[in-house]
């Protein structure tokens, strides 16, 4: 599956972001999602994850309570709704698909098989 990732840009601390990742094809419902994000220097870490219908979420503890992950799966689309942004969050953000990856296991990167190509969040302070 392709992903396509857009939405970043230049945000003042506090401010708020929405991130989207289309995956276009008719497949889209039967894989789990997720954000990662990768700032300069620094490994890939993870943001937040869904499950193919939804029904279950997870998030980063630097981000709970902060960002929102959705999905709308008639559109073929995964969300990131990042409020109250702060300097810290600044980084690229990938979003990646996984058809068999388990509930445990959804921070690891390994194991999701497709990635966006990434867009650029930059938070001022």
């Amino acid at each position: 599956v392709q992903l396509q990732a857009s939405g970043g840009g230049l945000v003042q601390a506090g401010g708020s972001l929405r991130l989207s990742c289309l995956a276009p094809g008719r497949t889209f419902s039967t894989y789990d999602m997720a954000w990662f994000r990768q700032a300069p220097g620094k490994e890939r870490e993870f943001v937040a994850a869904i499950s193919s219908r939804g029904g279950h979420t997870s998030y980063a503890g630097s981000v709970k309570g902060r960002f929102t992950i959705s999905r709308d799966n008639a559109k073929n689309t995964v969300y990131l709704q990042m409020n109250s942004l702060q300097p810290e969050d600044t980084a690229v953000y990938y979003c990646a698909a996984s058809r068999t990856i388990i509930s445990s296991n959804r921070s690891n990167p390994q194991g999701y098989s497709f990635w966006g190509q990434g867009t650029l969040v930059t938070v001022s302070s």
